[in-house]
């Protein structure tokens, strides 16, 4: 073989005479090419693993969702989408290129659409949150079990007459390091209640229409995208419309779980991803932040090695659709 053969392919690292040469595209070494998808398919694996886990756990433990086994595969389902979504839109951007890419992004839309509808109208699931499925706290859950299993293991407290409060005994203190500061007995009672038992708040006409926009919002702003293409701003202005309506007439409920008024408080949060979000990212927010994190890389001891990252990794997330806009 001589040296001509050598020319043009990425997984030579040497050429003939043994000297090292440069990657033929410009970029990273081909070794190093597809991070970003093998470190999303870890990502996803991971969190699958997880999900199966937890539903292992859950049978074992006896400790069933509140739901019947029609929902509870729908938000088994809804849960793997979002597992998946990130390494799908990633490996059909590699195979099938940008059409494959919009596709699948649309069909995984789509479906994550009708499923949250399903349980919204059908189901009356209440207030969409995110995990679908609350992760199982093994350490509590296995505490609980345990005290299940022994009553005389359980931690003897005293009630003040007067005062009625709750103080442990001596003798059933635990180690400093597993000692919690709550009232003996009730800290785990109160997680276990408000994540397996408590049910979601019914929703009136006015919450259900706000919860149906929020779910419709990704399919309106593909659908903005595809007509107006993704350097307009309609497509950035129809989405945040949605999601400003959406949460103000959810901010009138009142009575929500914890939960659910965790969840609001995310989706309010999430709006800053707005400045983030092209074409408001390209046109004024990318200079700023930018600078910004370069100044600090430049001047401040050691904050570089995570604004530099960051600033290398900004264009990836631009790039991805779910990152920035599932």
């Amino acid at each position: 073989m001589n040296c001509s053969d050598c020319r043009g392919k990425r997984s030579w690292s040497y050429n003939c005479a043994g000297a090292r040469t440069a990657n033929p595209e410009g970029g990273r070494a081909g070794r190093f090419a597809d991070s970003h998808e093998l470190s999303e398919l870890v990502y996803s694996a991971s969190n699958l693993l997880v999900l199966l886990n937890d539903g292992i756990l859950r049978k074992e433990l006896r400790r069933k969702l509140p739901v019947s086994l029609s929902q509870q595969k729908l938000l088994t389902w809804l849960s793997v989408l979002e597992c998946v979504e990130v390494f799908m839109e990633m490996g059909a951007a590699k195979v099938w290129g940008e059409v494959g890419r919009w596709l699948v992004v649309a069909l995984i839309q789509l479906a994550k659409a009708v499923l949250r509808m399903f349980l919204l109208i059908w189901f009356k699931a209440g207030l969409q949150t995110s995990p679908p499925i609350v992760p199982l706290d093994r350490e509590t859950q296995a505490q609980s079990q345990d005290g299940d299993r022994s009553p005389g293991s359980r931690e003897q407290s005293y009630v003040g007459k007067r005062s009625k409060r709750v103080v442990r005994t001596l003798q059933d203190t635990p180690s400093l390091h597993s000692r919690h500061w709550g009232a003996p007995q009730q800290r785990e009672g109160r997680q276990q209640h408000e994540e397996l038992s408590i049910t979601p708040t019914p929703l009136g006409l006015q919450e259900t229409i706000a919860e149906s926009l929020y779910i419709a919002r990704p399919l309106l702003h593909l659908l903005s995208l595809g007509l107006w293409g993704q350097r307009s701003w309609t497509p950035w202005l129809l989405s945040g419309v949605v999601d400003v309506t959406s949460l103000s007439l959810l901010s009138e409920r009142k009575g929500l779980t914890r939960r659910e008024r965790l969840e609001l408080r995310r989706r309010t949060m999430l709006l800053l991803y707005y400045l983030l979000r092209s074409p408001f990212y390209d046109r004024f927010s990318e200079a700023k932040i930018l600078f910004l994190l370069q100044l600090l890389a430049d001047h401040v001891p050691g904050i570089g090695l995570v604004t530099r990252p960051l600033m290398d990794y900004l264009p990836t997330w631009q790039k991805i659709y779910f990152y920035s806009w599932g």
